[in-house]
């Protein structure tokens, strides 16, 4: 089909089969391309999430998507050039899961690479095959093509005006390189370091966690009341949930002001089981009124721990390994040893229960365990407790242990500009609220690399604090496969040779740099100072600590700036009783079963129904509306066009009821595009849509007969002219809406795209019109159909006399276009008119009907 050939008008409009004609139109025509103009001003970029492809979509992402993809279209045909890309993100331990649940198979980096390698015949999540690390990585690599490939075929079905020649994947080549030389000068800037401290571990992933991926959650545990020994030899005892972590404590601290502990600070206690000499120190976070009022601190058993570990220059007695599992070493502050076996090797939960058990039997324990629930925090996608172990990782500075740091990204929040404007708030309480720097190392293997190995002494043990950095113009490097200058590769893992950093970056420390990435940052100049910073940053409100936060962090390091204008949040999609959707509870709604069953202009109308910011429950029925719509939109499209096709201009505008519905539309124009500018697209929606039901039910039919000729050719013309003018900025009012039916209603008579046409202005409709008269009609008419209603009767039914009575001003409006009114009220005898103070009020008699 050529752009330039318009398609007439069909015998009977359909909504099926709308998504792939247009969409197959869009593609081949370049439609949504950006092509680059000469000023900055002349385009609207935007920061499109990248979906994580290894996980499901729903509805929630349909609504958020649409959301984005309604100001794309708006400000394209505000006449900007719209940056609008897709990325994907596919790296880190989503990907990695699926891959292990789909192939079978898990990743052992210590086997060797298997170029002939194939995945079992029928995968056993339960039994998975080993395999090497770039065996992994293939698979990953695999199986990500195909996700992408559907999750692209949704989007086009919903009809999001992305330009996809500028797709990317934050695990390209050049997502990799991004990611790396960000981080190099990070590091040699300052802003990254290398540090060896308690750190936040998933045991189930074997990964290290940030604090923005924390998530508290409800956990079933006991207080244990239990004994330490004072030089008295009285009992002091400590109430605790973990008591597991006694071999680990370090010191016992109660609040400085704590009457009962007075005489106890700056002594010493003895540990039950473990005979270890322990400190009691005072610290203003304990809580007197808590349990005993006297803590026990363990490293680690919880982030106070962190804390008073830290601020007090505590001891490290760290027995939980990274495999979650009670290390094996005797640890050398230990004098009973025999206690210490008996848990060595054990997880968290049966150490626990075997320190109970010595416990008891010592007489150490203080009566029975009480139940109680207490909050843990947990990974956000784990199902097991986090621990706290020291490790090794990297960290990027956050204002999490620098206020002046801190103080600067609240400033940075101030310049941006939120939609809506209270989900400021959140960004700041996070930012306000940041106890540490950002941790942007895991123990995983599909990801960005760190660019970064270590020289090895003569005993073969890395030198941490002299880490070798890749040069940037080797990037993107992959530490594990190539080496360091210098050095030759039979030096890897060789004493006085080198060793790779084995870890790689967390997905955010990717996905904070999708401003940078897309926009071409040092890899398109051009384009890069075309669309950065960006114009708009969707999202929804649950990752402003973590992509949002993340992507200012890094700008804010690499660019002096914020990386957007604006943010815009959206809510989450719930169920009818206004519940999270999720996979375990069942109520997840499949967006291809909504697309394909109501069309997408309906699923997209509905969408555009949830206000910017707000959660919105998701009724399947509500679609119904939407879809009816969309038909009522493509049938008043060929009724009017059918009549009006070759309609005069805005000059043939004559009736005074034709002037009232452009001046009428006219507000609607304004008022949309009020809206739209202040990204609220669901008043614009709405404002829309009143306007059309009135346009079709009362407008439509009050002219109908004058537009097929039945006065003055004058009137004739005016209405056909009001006709196609309204219908045509009305299609472009609901274009970023709904543009499957708008583009097939418009490519009717049109050439070219609506999706390329001008956003209507008011000049456009700009008629001395009188808009009060139509709410006088839709109250006349009203008024009549009620009484044709009520004597169950067609509405074709004559009237043999109508009197018309109400205030001044509306009686003289309606005087003028009587005729039009006997015409769609079959008004056929006397119509009489007189004045009051009443609202207006129209007394008919229906012509008597034979039998």
């Amino acid at each position: 089909m050529s752009e330039h050939q318009p398609t007439g008008l069909p015998d009977k409009p359909v909504l099926e089969g709308l998504e792939s004609k247009w969409s197959r139109v869009w593609r081949d025509e370049k439609t949504y391309a950006f092509e680059r103009p000469g000023s900055r001003t002349d385009v609207f970029s935007i920061d499109t999430p990248p979906p994580t492809v290894s996980g499901s979509l729903h509805v929630g992402h349909v609504f958020s998507y649409t959301h984005t993809d309604l100001v794309a279209r708006y400000q394209r045909m505000q006449g900007k050039q719209v940056f609008y890309p897709m990325g994907w993100d596919d790296n880190g331990l989503p990907t990695e899961r699926r891959v292990q649940n789909f192939y079978g198979v898990r990743c052992d980096p210590s086997i060797p690479y298997d170029p002939d390698f194939t995945a079992p015949a029928k995968p056993d999540p339960k039994r998975q095959v080993p395999i090497s690390r770039a065996n992994f990585i293939e698979l990953c690599h695999e199986l990500t093509a195909v996700d992408e490939q559907a999750f692209e075929d949704m989007w086009r079905q919903l009809g999001l005006s992305v330009d996809w020649d500028t797709l990317y994947a934050t695990i390209s080549d050049e997502s990799q390189k991004v990611a790396q030389k960000a981080f190099l000068r990070n590091h040699a800037r300052g802003e990254a370091y290398l540090s060896f401290a308690p750190t936040l571990w998933d045991v189930t992933f074997s990964t290290a966690v940030a604090q923005a991926e924390l998530e508290a959650r409800e956990y079933p545990g006991a207080y244990h009341r239990v004994a330490f020994h004072g030089a008295d030899g009285q009992p002091i005892h400590i109430e605790t949930t973990r008591p597991e972590l006694l071999v680990s404590v370090c010191a016992l601290i109660a609040h400085p002001d704590d009457e009962r502990y007075q005489g106890l600070f700056g002594t010493t206690v003895t540990s039950p089981l473990f005979g270890v000499e322990i400190p009691v120190m005072a610290h203003p976070a304990a809580e007197p009124d808590k349990g005993a009022g006297i803590a026990m601190c363990c490293t680690f058993g919880d982030l106070t721990d962190v804390m008073w570990w830290r601020e007090l220059n505590l001891p490290t007695r760290t027995v939980i390994g990274r495999d979650g599992r009670f290390i094996r070493d005797m640890p050398e502050w230990v004098t009973n040893t025999e206690a210490y076996e008996a848990l060595a090797g054990k997880t968290a939960f049966s150490a626990r229960e075997a320190t109970v058990a010595m416990l008891r039997e010592s007489g150490d324990l203080d009566g029975e365990p009480k139940p109680t629930t207490r909050m843990a925090n947990f990974y956000e996608k784990g199902d097991k407790p986090l621990e706290i172990v020291a490790t090794r990782q990297w960290y990027i500075r956050n204002g999490g242990r620098d206020d002046e740091l801190k103080a600067t990204f609240l400033e940075r929040g101030k310049e941006l500009e939120f939609s809506p404007e209270y989900m400021r708030h959140r960004y700041e309480n996070w930012v306000g609220g940041l106890a540490g720097d950002w941790l942007i190392s895991r123990q995983r293997f599909f990801g960005v690399p760190f660019p970064v190995w270590y020289p090895l002494d003569a005993d073969g043990e890395p030198d941490h604090d002299r880490p070798l950095m890749a040069d940037e113009a080797s990037l993107p490097v992959d530490p594990v496969r190539h080496r360091p200058a210098g050095y030759s590769e039979e030096q890897r893992n060789q004493p006085g040779g080198f060793m790779a950093d084995p870890d790689i970056m967390d997905t955010w420390a990717t996905s904070s740099l999708t401003p940078q990435i897309a926009c071409g940052w040092e890899r398109d100049e051009e384009l890069f100072n075309l669309t950065f910073p960006m114009d708009m940053a969707p999202q929804a409100h649950d990752i402003i600590r973590t992509w949002l936060f993340s992507r200012v962090v890094r700008a804010h390091f690499e660019n002096g700036s914020l990386p957007w204008k604006r943010a815009t949040i959206s809510g989450f999609v719930t169920d009818p009783d206004r519940k999270k959707m999720s996979k375990s509870k069942g109520n997840v709604v499949v967006p291809t079963d909504i697309l394909d069953k109501f069309g997408s202009d309906a699923v997209r109308w509905r969408a555009a129904m949830a206000r910017p910011g707000l959660d919105s429950p998701f009724d399947e029925s509500q679609m119904k509306v939407g879809r009816r719509l969309a038909m009522k939109l493509l049938n008043a499209a060929k009724f009017v066009l059918s009549l009006a096709a070759d309609a005069g201009g805005l000059e043939a505008v004559t009736n005074p009821v034709d002037k009232a519905v452009l001046a009428g539309l006219a507000d609607v124009v304004r008022g949309a595009t009020a809206a739209f500018d202040a990204f609220d697209y669901t008043s614009a929606l709405e404002k829309a849509e009143t306007f059309f039901w009135s346009f079709c039910d009362d407008y439509l039919e009050l002219v109908k007969e004058r537009a097929y000729g039945a006065q003055s050719s004058e009137e004739q013309a005016s209405a056909l002219a009001a006709l196609a003018l309204a219908l045509d900025v009305q299609l472009r009012l609901f274009a970023p809406f709904m543009p499957f039916v708008t583009e097939e209603a418009w490519r009717w008579t049109h050439e070219g795209s609506i999706h390329r046409a001008a956003w209507p202005s008011v000049d456009e409709l700009s008629v001395d019109g009188d808009g009060a008269l139509l709410g006088d009609v839709a109250a006349a008419l009203i008024t009549i159909r009620g009484a044709k209603s009520n004597a169950k009767v067609s509405m074709k039914t004559e009237v043999s006399t109508a009197a018309f009575s109400g205030p001044a001003d509306v009686v003289e409006r309606l005087k003028t276009i009587e005729a039009d009114l006997r015409s769609v009220g079959r008004l056929v005898g006397d119509v009489t008119w007189s004045t009051n103070d009443q609202p207006l009020a129209v007394q008919v008699e229906l012509v008597e009907q034979s039998a």
